[in-house]
């Protein structure tokens, strides 16, 4: 049986962990082939598609780098010859609740990935979808892009991500291609695990959502797959919430 995304071409940003590994294991299991990106080496993730029979292979990139990104979306069309799918997943998480709002070296920081980045890398895929006349692209953004939390960088850049996809889906729906975005809540993954969160942490985020609990990444993962495949074919400009219900609240 056919996976749902069969012979598409996908790209990953922020593969080596988290949300963008699930979500390239999840395309790959799928049927997708998949360039795999990160800051970090995400050969890992590479390697553990294709242990599991799929095709893909790893980059380094530096999302801020604006002809880095270009070259990267250049080659993955170069290697497979289109560009079918894409998820814009790499983003950093420096404030908390404590930071000062006039950190502007921090604010700059966090917006040059999650937003900047962002943009960015939809400017190089979007150049090669509107040629085909067809593709997904599928951004990252938050809970936090949908209501106000702390950190004025990460706040402030998960709104403009949802601007931002937005803004592509009305200006590309004619053209065959639609931009949504997921909005994760509280996500158990290597970027919480990293900030070294207490058991009294844990239970804090676990029971901001009405579930109780944090979600798992696969959770994020199998949303993005079903948006990038044809059985979203009439949702674009769409910010969908996998927030165990925090948003409901």
């Amino acid at each position: 049986m056919a996976g749902l995304l069969e012979n598409r071409i996908a790209f990953v940003t922020g593969g080596a962990g988290g949300i963008g590994a699930a979500t390239a294991i999840a395309f790959a299991a799928e049927g997708a082939k998949v360039a795999v990106a990160d800051l970090k080496d995400p050969n890992e993730t590479v390697e553990t598609i294709i242990a599991a029979g799929g095709e893909a292979y790893s980059i380094a990139l530096d999302v801020t780098d604006q002809a880095a990104v270009e070259a990267t979306v250049d080659g993955v069309v170069a290697k497979w010859g289109r560009l079918d799918i894409a998820f814009n997943n790499a983003g950093v998480s420096l404030e908390d609740y404590t930071t000062p709002w006039e950190s502007v070296e921090l604010y700059d920081k966090v917006v040059a990935v999650n937003q900047r980045g962002v943009m960015l890398c939809m400017a190089a895929e979007l150049r090669h979808m509107a040629k085909q006349g067809s593709g997904s692209i599928v951004n990252t953004a938050s809970v936090a892009g949908m209501v106000g939390l702390a950190g004025a960088g990460y706040c402030g850049s998960k709104h403009a991500v949802v601007g931002l996809t937005r803004s592509a889906a009305m200006r590309y729906a004619a053209e065959g291609i639609r931009v949504n975005c997921v909005c994760p809540g509280a996500i158990s993954t290597p970027m919480t695990e990293a900030e070294g969160l207490s058991d009294q942490s844990r239970a804090f985020m676990a029971q901001m959502h009405p579930m109780n609990r944090m979600g798992r990444a696969e959770e994020i993962a199998d949303a993005v797959v079903f948006l990038s495949s044809d059985k979203a074919s009439f949702i674009t400009g769409h910010p969908l919430a996998v927030d165990g219900g925090y948003l409901a609240r």
